[in-house]
């Protein structure tokens, strides 16, 4: 599904840094004082990630740090790398963000950002000279280069780089695993996947510093600052603008009007559809889908439980005579820790397991699209894509084999929710026809 620029849905996406420590922009931090590298260690993730055990992470990070005191320094209140050693490093590792950096460098050099611990923000020489116009050099810096082939974003959509000697200027908002960048004042990335060049089979990590890379060349870095991003923007900014993309709302924000079902078992409270504690059961549209997006909201009290009723035939249990049922649920909640891989949230219940680890805390509204398209069904929580099934290709099941699961060939029914006795919010449920 195509999603439409953030900048053209009204939303602000890049408040510029100044050119003075003293003034970032409102609710920004400060990550380089100008003076030292305080807040800073040297670290090549390219060395630990998937080769490192977690409890020898330190020791190895501790043997960067006199390669990292060599090639680092700070002149004039910028910080230089002059192309060796391993990159610079937050302390801090962060999740949903707003950066902003500045740079110069050098003819040849090869740099980039790397957000959440990952590859990355390219940034290079893309002059003819510099020898990289096979590898699409000539297209500019900014794009996410390490993207598969073809993927959005991979590319910048503009070439926007300075001439060498003139300071650029980065602008990169990370929501999830969605990264929309603008350098030098233009739009060179929109919205895109940061794919997790790691481990591509997995989202990008929910949380992970920020690392400066060095590559060959010198380069000079300044005005470095933050913000994170609270969870409500972040949510209204992955969501962009539904009616402009398509999509129509199925609950008013008032009552159960369009609904049916277990009617007297939810409540509609602060503009959210609420399952009653100690109640449950299945409340769905009266409308039938094939293939479609939904948009929703949720959020979950301790222990939740809930779950998305997907081509649900309007009887029987959604996860067994539906197409399936997909998880709502508090996978922090003690109770839950020995479950099937395929009962946690956004799993195709006990058909496909998830990604897990992407969902904001307990209290917090998470935002959720899930886009149904014949077989395949994919997941996408707060900007990551945490499932991507076709379930047609699925060879086991929990607890038995595919006869338990009559309902998951459906070709279309019922959307809605099933209850489990949990007083889970759900709030801007919309959706798209795709057929």
């Amino acid at each position: 599904m195509k999603h439409l620029a953030l900048a053209s849905l009204g939303l602000a996406v890049c408040a510029f840094a100044p050119t003075t420590l003293a003034e970032p922009p409102a609710g920004f931090t400060n990550l380089f004082n100008e003076k030292n590298l305080d807040g800073w260690h040297g670290h090549n993730p390219h060395d630990t990630v998937g080769k490192v055990k977690p409890d020898q992470l330190q020791g190895k990070i501790d043997g960067f740090q006199e390669a990292f005191n060599k090639h680092w320094s700070v002149e004039n209140g910028e910080m230089v790398n002059d192309g060796h050693g391993p990159y610079a490093t937050t302390n801090k590792s962060y999740g949903d963000v707003e950066f902003h950096v500045d740079y110069k460098t050098v003819a040849q050099a090869d740099s980039g950002v790397y957000m959440r611990g990952t590859p990355q923000v390219q940034i290079w020489d893309t002059t003819e000279a510099g020898g990289k116009w096979h590898i699409q050099a000539d297209l500019g810096s900014s794009g996410l280069w390490n993207n598969s082939p073809g993927a959005p974003g991979k590319n910048p959509l503009v070439h926007a780089d300075k001439p060498f000697g003139e300071w650029n200027k980065l602008c990169v908002v990370q929501l999830g695993a969605r990264t929309t960048i603008h350098f030098n004042d233009k739009l060179t990335v929109d919205n895109a996947i940061m794919e997790n060049y790691y481990n591509r089979k997995a989202p990008l990590a929910a949380k992970g510093p920020i690392h400066l890379q060095t590559h060959g060349g010198e380069i000079r870095w300044k005005n470095i600052h933050i913000r994170e991003i609270p969870a409500e923007e972040a949510n209204k900014r992955l969501r962009g603008n539904d009616s402009v993309q398509g999509f129509t709302s199925i609950f008013n924000g008032k009552n159960l009007d369009g609904w049916q079902g277990a009617i007297d078992n939810y409540q509609v409270k602060d503009g959210a559809i609420v399952c009653k504690e100690g109640h449950g059961g299945n409340l769905f549209t009266k409308e039938e889908y094939g293939d479609f997006v939904v948009r929703v909201e949720f959020k979950l009290p301790p222990g939740g439980n809930n779950g998305l009723a997907i081509r649900y035939p309007g009887k029987g249990n959604p996860a067994f005579d539906g197409m399936t049922e997909l998880q709502v649920l508090d996978d922090t909640a003690d109770k839950y820790k020995d479950l099937d891989l395929r009962q946690y949230h956004g799993s195709v219940y006990g058909q496909v397991p998830v990604h897990r680890g992407y969902l904001r805390p307990v209290g917090q509204w998470n935002y959720q699209e899930v886009t149904v398209i014949g077989s395949t069904i994919k997941v996408e929580l707060n900007g990551s894509v945490i499932l991507n099934a076709d379930i047609n290709k699925v060879t086991e099941f929990m607890d038995g084999g595919e006869e338990k699961f009559p309902g998951r060939k459906l070709k279309k029914g019922y959307f809605g929710f099933a209850g489990h006795n949990d007083p889970v919010m759900f709030r801007n449920i919309a959706i798209k026809r795709l057929n």
